[in-house]
């Protein structure tokens, strides 16, 4: 009885839940179509009217499609039996959700979450262009790390031309001779290195102020009200004037002059003659000066490298800002956005979970009905009519013998599921029809009703 109340219900409970279904079905569909509506209006360009007429088109194409998709898995999967059939319909269904995705899914999601994307994007960007900034502010000051070099050897110089000046430390005669004219010509030298240096810092403490002013109206448009799309073509120009910042800031770096001043140390390096008054003089003079070029060409050496190794890091390569619509977005930046895929996704897929529940229950209802008797699978409309063909075949038979056949009938044990086959008891039958006794002919009359109802 539990059984038969169970599989009763389960019948019932798909039937009254039949209107439920479709209007839970029709509603995803419409919801599916108005965020593809929002997502595909995006992606068109033109004029207002052919970008919302395009839109609605395609969107009601995607609301009729999934409805109708869905609605024949809904009324043909449940009613397999046949594993291989059954299995053809859920590959189907697997292709056919496959391509609700391709075509409605992340449109959806780009309606969901493209704005977001798209500042995402905007912020992404902005990072990158904080670290060109950076990179090449770095690289325009790595040549002012030469400059207490250059300024310790100006010293040097100077210090040796004023000693050899004031007590002759170098070629033991005091005087203001070809040595401290040597002298003071390296150190004036270096002294305009360091100034060239020194005005290098500035230039670039200028530049790097400009770009962090781009930067800042830039943030302000990431992080800015309103919609995202005329904020992204101003953060454009915004993106544009700061590249030009930064490839300023890179040729503001001293590096290769100091190189090339440091070359010049040496090169261009103008001895003086020895003008000493007496022939020893000159001599030590001589010597002092080589003893100087051989000092001023070890430090153009060491200058030049020092300037190289600045020169050989790498370079900021030249950034160009791309915009991207909102479904590119969604997509570039799917892994940020994982909540507005899968609702999503859930709004095109969910009609799947209730295909798999009607599966489930009508699989569940021809289970327990196997189980049922004959007479437990009868309705009430089916149980009047065989009362009533019951009926018009013994109206015509006395009330006894219909009596008695009703109680042979439902002495016997009948097949649960199909109708009984011939058997002994029919010979037996008929051969008690060929008996003269009366009681013999009497249940000659109820044999031929217990085979009419069987």
């Amino acid at each position: 009885m539990l059984d038969q109340n169970n599989a009763a219900r389960l019948k019932e409970g798909v039937k009254s839940l039949e209107l439920m279904t479709r209007f839970a079905l029709a509603t995803l569909a419409l919801a599916s179509g108005v965020y593809t509506y929002l997502g595909v209006r995006s992606l068109i360009d033109g004029s207002a009217d052919l970008v919302f007429f395009a839109a609605i088109v395609y969107s009601a194409a995607v609301s009729v499609g999934i409805y109708a998709f869905w609605t024949y898995m809904m009324r043909f999967l449940p009613l397999m039996r046949d594993s291989a059939r059954r299995g053809a319909l859920i590959a189907v269904m697997g292709l056919g959700s496959l391509m609700i995705v391709a075509m409605s899914s992340w449109l959806n999601a780009a309606a969901l979450a493209g704005s977001a994307a798209l500042e995402q994007h905007l912020a992404v960007t902005l990072e990158d262009y904080v670290a060109d900034l950076d990179k090449a502010h770095d690289k325009a000051l790595a040549a002012q790390s030469l400059l207490p070099d250059v300024q310790r050897a100006s010293v040097r110089f100077s210090r040796l031309a004023q000693d050899e000046r004031q007590s002759g430390a170098l070629t033991g005669t005091s005087g203001s001779g070809s040595v401290v004219q040597l002298l003071t010509q390296m150190s004036q030298q270096l002294d305009e290195l360091s100034a060239s240096i020194l005005a290098s810092r500035e230039t670039a403490a200028t530049q790097f102020e400009q770009g962090s002013q781009h930067l800042a109206n830039m943030r302000a448009l990431v992080s800015g009200d309103g919609e995202v799309q005329p904020r992204a073509d101003e953060f454009a120009a915004e993106a544009l004037a700061l590249t030009g910042v930064i490839s300023s800031l890179q040729e503001t770096s001293i590096a290769a002059s100091v190189s090339r001043a440091a070359e010049d140390l040496s090169l261009g390096f103008i001895a003086p003659v020895a003008d000493g008054g007496t022939q020893d003089l000159a001599n030590r003079q001589d010597r002092v000066m080589r003893s100087i070029m051989e000092a001023v060409a070890a430090q153009s050496k060491a200058l030049q490298a020092a300037a190289q190794d600045i020169l050989n890091q790498p370079g900021v390569p030249a950034r160009r800002f791309v915009p991207l619509s909102t479904p590119e977005a969604v997509l570039l930046y799917a892994r940020d956005f994982l909540p507005s895929w899968a609702g999503a996704i859930s709004i095109d897929l969910l009609p799947m979970v209730l295909v798999l529940i009607l599966s489930v229950v009508h699989s569940a209802s021809r289970r327990e009905a196997r189980t049922l008797d004959v007479a437990d699978k009868i309705t009430a409309a089916e149980m009047m009519r065989a009362v009533a063909l019951f009926r018009d075949m013994n109206a015509d038979l006395p009330p006894e013998q219909v009596q008695k056949a009703i109680e042979h009938a439902a002495s016997e044990k009948l097949p649960t599921d199909e109708a009984p086959e011939p058997d002994s008891n029919a010979e037996d039958d008929k051969t008690s029809t060929d008996s003269d006794d009366p009681k013999d002919k009497r249940d000659d009359n109820i044999t031929p009703l217990r085979d009419k109802k069987h």
